[in-house]
């Protein structure tokens, strides 16, 4: 399937995959492009459904992925944004000569779109974590950026039996930006399955971001976020993604021995 990404900033490739050379102020800024033009599409009354825009905060984990399954590889070719996620994939652009601003995290990202949802009035939805905590990240978020209008939350799970259930709700929600929950690659792939029936205007999966907001899971100090040590800290207080982890030096290896080989020899 050919990609409805329509491109409007620079991109690079890291170990093929693509990344889009953004940063927060134009991550939000598209977002509220796409949410306008649905808004306007709606009040047209046009047959056709608005077509979703979807965004994938790409890291060195989404990126090692994406070689080992090429249906993630395709949702990731495929995405409206690819956001760079990840002191890695800043570091990686650096060797390949392109300087990126700042890392557009799910976690960050989360806050930063809220915040602008309560400006613009964007009815928001909550969809995945743990039962309950999807509510209680929209119950925070609307406490810190008042005015937020939470169209809804639910946990459900991307099983084909809950498809049903969700598409129900989110259709009487009338949402337009949905943060999806359910880790990656399922929650991209989940979200890519389904753009030509989710009825909302934009779609971003943000793996435990609900978790953070919500208390559930301490998120690392800022300044050890600013040192960009937070993939450490996770480490330390859930031992149980070393197994994940482990892709970080081989994605740190083969970044390296592709920027040996591309490097241009002096004559």
């Amino acid at each position: 399937m050919s990609s409805p990404r329509e491109q409007r900033w620079a991109s690079l490739q890291i170990l093929g995959v693509r990344v889009d050379c953004v940063d927060f102020h134009q991550t939000l800024d598209a977002v509220s492009a796409w949410i306008a033009q649905s808004r306007a599409r709606d009040e047209k009354s046009e047959d056709a459904a608005p077509r979703l825009r979807q965004v994938c905060t790409v890291n060195p984990e989404f990126i090692m992925t994406a070689r080992r399954q090429p249906a993630f590889a395709k949702v990731l070719a495929a995405a409206d944004l690819c956001t760079p996620d990840g002191v890695g994939v800043l570091w990686a652009a650096r060797l390949a000569g392109v300087p990126l601003t700042e890392r557009v995290t799910g976690s960050d990202g989360i806050h930063r779109l809220c915040q602008r949802a309560a400006q613009q009035g964007w009815r928001v939805y909550f969809l995945g974590a743990a039962p309950g905590v999807a509510e209680r990240a929209a119950a925070e978020l609307a406490r810190l950026y008042p005015g937020l209008p939470v169209a809804g939350a639910y946990a459900g799970s991307p099983a084909q039996a809950d498809w049903p259930q969700i598409r129900r709700r989110l259709a009487a929600a009338r949402a337009d930006l949905l943060f999806v929950a359910y880790g990656h690659p399922r929650q991209d792939i989940w979200i890519h399955q389904r753009r030509d029936e989710l009825p909302v205007a934009v779609a971003l999966g943000v793996g435990g971001a609900f978790d953070f907001v919500a208390g559930v899971t301490p998120r690392a100090p800022r300044w050890l976020r600013g040192l960009g040590l937070e993939w450490l800290y996770r480490l330390v207080r859930q031992p149980w993604r070393s197994r994940r982890m482990a892709a970080l030096p081989l994605f740190a290896l083969m970044v390296l021995v592709e920027w040996v080989r591309l490097r241009p020899t002096k004559q």
